[in-house]
This record gives structure tokens, sequence and C-alpha cells, in this order.
């Protein structure tokens, strides 16, 4: 119920603003796009999204540089916020979410431990990301990853940067 509040404070203030959102989506595999689709008349600000679950649609679709996957991997904030911008000029959005990690309970190496999630956010300001380790289980983990996208949304959007006019044209 928590992130549902979140999700429809974000579309309020999504159309408040006048703004458009995209995702792009890893480790939630469509969770996130879900959450903000469960509020209804959230076409009105959501444009959609992509799983990029395979690192070739990461490069493929959302133009994720092949260097950036092999200098840093797929879970990294260089990837996170690659995604994010990708999915912000694909779908031609004023602002994308992306989520990027290692839901579990495998996957996880003694550098990248399960639980660990990089999520950004990118507009016409620029590209941010920050990390997250989760310590639940799979199911967990991709909810809370969901829920801190949003809240960090909404947090931007009733922030000083979050009002500034950033409208694509």
């Amino acid at each position: 119920m928590r992130t549902y509040s979140v999700a429809r404070r974000v579309g309020i203030l999504l159309q408040e603003r006048q703004l458009t959102l995209a995702v792009a989506e890893s480790c939630t595999g469509g969770l996130l796009a879900a959450q903000i689709t469960n509020i209804s008349g959230s076409s009105a600000y959501f444009i959609g999204g992509v799983v990029a679950y395979s690192n070739s649609v990461k490069q493929r679709v959302l133009g994720v540089p092949t260097g950036t996957l092999q200098r840093y991997g797929a879970v990294s904030c260089e990837a996170a916020i690659a995604m994010a911008r990708g999915a912000r000029r694909l779908l031609r959005a004023d602002l994308a979410l992306s989520t990027t990690g290692i839901a579990g309970p495998t996957g996880g190496t003694p550098e990248k431990t399960v639980g660990l999630v990089y999520i950004a956010l990118a507009s016409a300001h620029g590209e941010q990301c920050r990390e997250f380790r989760w310590s639940g289980d799979r199911r967990r983990n991709r909810e809370q990853s969901v829920h801190a996208a949003l809240d960090w949304l909404q947090g931007y959007l009733t922030s000083g940067v979050g009002q500034l006019p950033e409208k694509r044209t």
C-alpha cells in the first residue's frame, strides 16, 4: 500500500508539471512499470518502459555502450545511467528511471552481492544514480527497489530541480 501511495503522489506531481516518464528495468523486470500503471490515469504521464534483462537488449534497444558493460558490468551506476538516458531518448520522455541489480537468491559475487541495486534518474538537467543494498529475498529486494525509485522521483519532483521547466519541446 505504501508504494501505491508514492506512485499516486508521483503521478499527481508529474501531471501538475506536465512531465512525462519512461522506465528501463532490469532486476525489477517490469514491476516498476506495473506500479506506475496501477494508478488510474497514468497514461497522462507514463510513456512506457523497456525491460532490458539481457545485456544485448541494454545495448541494442537502450544504447548502453559495450565498453560500459565490459568495464563496469551491467550492475553498476554507469550502466543504470546509460539505461535511464537510453529510455528517455528512445521513448522521448521528460524523465526516466532505471533499475539494475542482483535480486537474488543467486547471481551475487564477493564484489557485487545479492541485494545490490542501482537506480538512475535522467532528466533535462542530467543524470544521477543511487546505490542500494537490500537484505531481503528476491521478491522483497525487487519491491524495495521499486519503492526506492518512486520515492526518489517524488523527492526530485518536490525539490527545486523537479519544479524547473524541463518539458521536452
